[in-house]
Parts: structure tokens; sequence; C-alpha cells
């Protein structure tokens, strides 16, 4: 019964005599199984539900052989792997009820002592589901959602800002692509530091390589800072810093956590009107999702198309700007190009090409791929020491 306690401390409507009643019909019916590593897939569920015989939202996952790994590799990513399921045992657990009859279900309800308590532990499941689903919209609901609520934030380059008519847009994933030392890390700390001082928005930084740099974030504080800014230097500075919050994260099981952690904060958050997280950054996802896609199967580019999924979904449900980084690799002729493959190049909203001049301190910026821009667009900016 312990995926309910996720529940129960929420609504004490889903007590213990709910919980017994709903494993009698095979629902909520305790902790998952114990994986078997020794077989070849292990599946896991992201969150989805049944309704009238149709699934929303479906993603399998597939765990890759055993193989793979060595034996302290295993135990490592098998406890992730139990992690990672339990996190979504709570929604699982809600499907099972949706794909009960539940005229039958609330029949059964009535024939216990505590008929009006069950039915309404019944109706309060429902009500939590129904607030997960995305409501339909039409056009004019969608304009209006975007003119509202789906700005732009600036990055403080001036060239990218202008290139994409005011910067990056809240609500979308925006893909970083470039060669090393193409000034991908670089833009991602000026937006970092832009963000935090001009919009005074809570920055999560996800760092993947060590990249993240404090003293370069400060650096770009102080850059063209007002008088004002220079009388309460240390003041301004620990209130900009403090709203910058950084995780290493070097596997994308450990990202799966942080993001699943970040989900729940941002709906608590909202109820509190708490300093509001207004950009996401992983740098870089493909140093996380490359090793999983070795092989030749389709396990990684599963992970790989579920984590697009979650990074998108944060971006919609809390407009948030997801800004991702993206290195490249040998391509036909010898043009690089993308890494992770045609799986991946569906998944951000905009793509931007980055290079730079190398023995200069200019970097050119080009539109790969954009909702409301022609392709090949570009730009030039200069980021200083």
């Amino acid at each position: 019964m312990a995926p309910l306690k996720y529940l129960e401390q929420e609504y004490p409507i889903l007590d213990s005599n709910f919980q017994n009643f709903c494993a009698t019909h095979g629902i909520f019916s305790g902790p998952f199984p114990p994986s078997n590593f020794s077989r070849i897939y292990s599946p896991i569920l992201t969150p989805s539900f049944t309704f009238l015989g149709v699934r929303f939202a479906p993603i399998l996952l597939l765990f890759w052989r055993c193989s793979l790994f060595d034996c302290s590799e295993l135990k490592d990513t098998r406890r992730k792997h139990m992690k990672f399921r339990a996190l979504h045992k709570k929604t699982e657990d809600q499907e099972d009820l949706l794909l009960h009859d539940l005229h039958v279900l609330v029949a059964f309800a009535e024939q216990q002592s505590t008929s009006e308590r069950l039915k309404q532990g019944i109706t309060q499941v429902l009500s939590i589901i129904d607030g997960q689903h995305q409501p339909w919209l039409n056009g004019m609901e969608l304009l209006e959602d975007a003119q509202l609520n789906k700005h732009v934030l600036s990055t403080g380059c001036e060239g990218i800002d202008l290139l994409l008519e005011g910067g990056l847009r809240m609500g979308q994933l925006t893909e970083l692509v470039g060669a090393s030392s193409s000034g991908k890390t670089q833009v991602c700390l000026l937006a970092t530091s832009n963000v935090a001082k001009k919009h005074m928005g809570g920055v999560v930084y996800l760092d993947t390589g060590n990249s993240f740099s404090p003293q370069r974030v400060i650096d770009f504080i102080r850059q063209n800072s007002d008088p004002a800014i220079d009388q309460a230097k240390h003041r301004i500075l620990q209130k900009v810093m403090n709203r910058i919050l950084c995780h290493s994260v070097f596997d994308i099981f450990t990202m799966f956590d942080v993001l699943h952690q970040l989900e729940v904060n941002l709906r608590s958050q909202m109820q509190k009107g708490d300093c509001q997280v207004r950009l996401l950054i992983v740098d870089s996802i493909s140093s996380l999702v490359t090793p999983i896609l070795g092989g030749g199967g389709s396990q990684g580019h599963a992970l790989m198309a579920s984590a697009g999924f979650l990074l998108k979904k944060l971006a919609h449900e809390h407009n948030l700007v997801v800004l991702v980084t993206n290195h490249t690799v040998g391509g036909e002729g010898g043009i690089s190009k993308p890494a992770l493959g045609e799986s991946w190049k569906s998944i951000p909203h905009v793509r931007l090409r980055l290079s730079h001049d190398q023995g200069s301190s200019i970097y050119n910026v080009s539109v790969f791929k954009h909702p409301s821009m022609v392709s090949g667009k570009a730009a030039r900016f200069t980021i200083y020491d």
C-alpha cells in the first residue's frame, strides 16, 4: 500500500480503510515488484492515462541489457531504476482506477459500512487525476495564453536577443548546438545572470560537466552595472546569486530525480507565491543522453524521448524557459551536425547553432529550427572575457 501514502499525506480521506478497499479490487495494489535484471528488459511507464479506451501520452521506457554493466555499475543502476519507478508509481496506480468500471466500483463501496467515506475517496482520486490533465484549447485560447503567459526573457546577449525578437520564449525548449568552445556555456551563464538580475527570476542550472562558474556569473552581473549597483555591490550580488540554484548531474537518472523534484517545488511555489523559477538550464543534455544510445537498441532512445517530454512539460505548464546545450558530431562530407540524431531533432521548439571566430570575442548564431522564423537567419555577437 506504500504508493498511496504519497496521496494520503495530502488527502486524509484516502486513509488505510480506503487503501484496503482499493487493494481488494486490484487498485493501488502495493509496491511494484522487484526488478529482475536477469531479464533482457524491464518496462517503466511514464505518466500516462487511459480513458474510454484511449491512452494519453504513453512512453514505454525499456532498460538496456545487463551485459552492458559490471557488477558495481549494475547495483548503482538498479538503485536508480527502482527510485525512478517509485517516482511514477503514483500515476500508474491512478491509471489502475481509470481502467475500472466506476459504477461497479461505487456499487462495491455502497456495500461497505463506510460507504460514504469510500465514495468520497473515489471522487477525490478522480479529482486529482482530472487536475493533472491539460484542458482542450481552441486557437483563440492558445493565442491568448501565448500573449498573456508566454513572454520572452532577454539573454543579455544583444545579438541573440535581436535574432529571436526579444530573447528566449517562455513555455518553449530551446537548444544551443555547437562544437567545443563555440560559446554554449558562456551563453548559458550570461542568460543565468541576466534572468536572475534583470528579470528577478529564479534559475535552476543542471551542470553535467562541472562547467558552471559562479565567478563568471558574477562577472556578467557586474558588466554594465549602474551606480546603484556599485554602491550596494555586495547586497545586490548576494540577492542575485541566491536566485540561482545549481545541481551537478552526471547521469540521466539523476536528472529525472531532479526534474521530478523541481516539478513538485514549482507547484508549491505557485501556491506560496515564492520567487518564481523562470529559467531551467541543462548544460549539456547530450552528455547525459549519448552514453545510453549505444548498442543499436531502442531503450536509450525511449529514455531520451522521455527526457524531452518532461522538459517540454515543465516549460509549458510552468511558463519556464528551458535551455539545453548539445554538441556536434561529424556528418557527410566532413560537415558537422548536431548530436543525438534524428529522434531528438523534433523535440526542441527552437534550435540555434553557435560558432566562434577563433582568436576573437566574436561569436555567430544561426537559426536551425524555429516555429515562426526561417531557418538560416543569422547574427553575430560579442562576449568579453
